[in-house]
């Protein structure tokens, strides 16, 4: 028998919201994880920086396929099993990471971690629709997506804070106690799904709606802007710790692990850009957080420190307000088959992730700081504007 969800009264709302949230924290600081760690691998292991940079990027490409094959199962064998087995499977990795001193193995690891790592957000928003009442789903949706930020600047902060003040491989066993605690207290407390429809589609019936949406110009636009905002904004983080710890700033670790806390202006930015978008127009707002964007980017290519702290405030205000903006944009551009949509957008969203963190490593060896920010500051500008100029000449 179906029930109509759970409302703001329940305490089982605030188990399944404060219980996801924390799981997307979990999800999003292990992601993320690596990223300040990357100048130390270079000179522990020996390695260039492109290969180093691969622990960021095989982590996002066994993302990418593990929210394909994962989101897939979850249709058919519910949400709870893979949201457990998301958690405890993230962990295990870490802790032969920690323990290895071969390279290669830590970047099989963190392939098989990012295809672990899917199967949160592949359930986690499907099983909010499905047990929370329909009046407070966009309520629970927003606190949860509220914690994903703080996931990924957590993981920043806290492992280049760790690794200067201890070493690398504590803070990814305080990341796997952190999970291991949080996997068992969600098995004892997430309530059961009881709205949950196993789907009788199949395999190539899922394939058919991606067709489907890959045929869709604006559909197409959109992914892409989603590739292009995050192929800059990664490469910015992925190469500011290497900037930083070179002359003349020759700042440590845990200096560097501050500089992540700029995400909380992402917190403000995407709630302010949806008040906005319904007082300019969602075009207009996600333009101006792009330019915001490209400014900001901009200001780090500024040798005084104040002025890239200040850059890097601004860039993260003007990323979250331009992605949620874009995000929000899906459910709009897709006539049908909503959810294979925003699946096909999350996928962008994560090749623009790989692209920046690995991608742009050649231009950062040849050309430097200078040559990334160039590239990263005008790529979005003009793919926005190259946008623009086209609906403007058929209108």
């Amino acid at each position: 028998m179906q029930h109509d969800g759970y409302t703001l009264k329940d305490l089982q709302f605030w188990k399944i919201v404060i219980g996801l949230g924390f799981a997307s924290i979990f999800i999003f600081a292990s992601m993320y994880a690596m990223q300040p760690l990357l100048p130390l691998f270079t000179t522990e292991f020996g390695i260039s920086v492109s290969y180093a940079s691969m622990a960021m990027s095989m982590t996002t490409i066994g993302l990418i396929v593990g929210l394909i094959v994962l989101g897939f199962f979850s249709d058919r064998n519910g949400r709870n099993v893979y949201i457990y087995l998301s958690l405890i499977g993230s962990v295990i990795p870490f802790i032969i990471i920690a323990n290895t001193d071969s390279f290669l193995l830590i970047v099989i690891l963190r392939f098989v971690q990012g295809f672990a790592l899917a199967g949160v957000p592949a359930a986690a928003l499907a099983y909010i629709s499905e047990e929370i009442h329909r009046q407070f789903t966009s309520v629970a949706t927003a606190l949860y997506i509220s914690f994903n930020g703080l996931g990924g600047m957590i993981g920043r902060f806290m492992t280049g804070f760790i690794a200067e003040q201890a070493s690398w491989q504590m803070s990814l066993y305080i990341l796997s106690i952190f999970g291991t605690v949080l996997f068992i207290i969600l098995l004892l407390t997430l309530p059961k799904s009881r709205n949950f429809v196993p789907t009788d589609t199949t395999f190539a019936k899922d394939i058919e709606g991606i067709v489907f949406h890959l045929k869709n110009p604006a559909l197409l636009i959109v992914f892409g802007l989603g590739i292009v905002l995050q192929l800059s904004f990664t490469g910015v983080w992925t190469y500011l710790p290497f900037h930083l710890i070179d002359p003349p700033y020759f700042l440590s670790l845990e200096t560097i692990s501050y500089l992540y806390l700029a995400y909380g202006f992402g917190v403000i930015g995407a709630p302010l850009a949806g008040w906005l978008a319904g007082k300019f127009g969602l075009r207009n707002v996600r333009f101006a957080g792009v330019v915001l964007l490209a400014l900001g980017i901009g200001l780090t290519a500024l040798s005084p420190l104040i002025l890239i702290i200040i850059g890097l405030c601004i860039v993260c205000l003007g990323f979250f307000t331009a992605h949620s903006l874009t995000a929000a944009s899906v459910s709009k551009e897709a006539t049908h088959h909503k959810g294979s949509a925003s699946s096909l957008y999350l996928v962008s969203y994560y090749i623009g992730v790989a692209m920046g963190s690995t991608l742009l490593s050649p231009l950062y060896e040849t050309f430097g700081w200078a040559g990334l920010i160039a590239l990263a500051a005008i790529l979005p500008v003009a793919y926005v504007g190259m946008i623009r100029y086209q609906r403007a000449k058929k209108a």
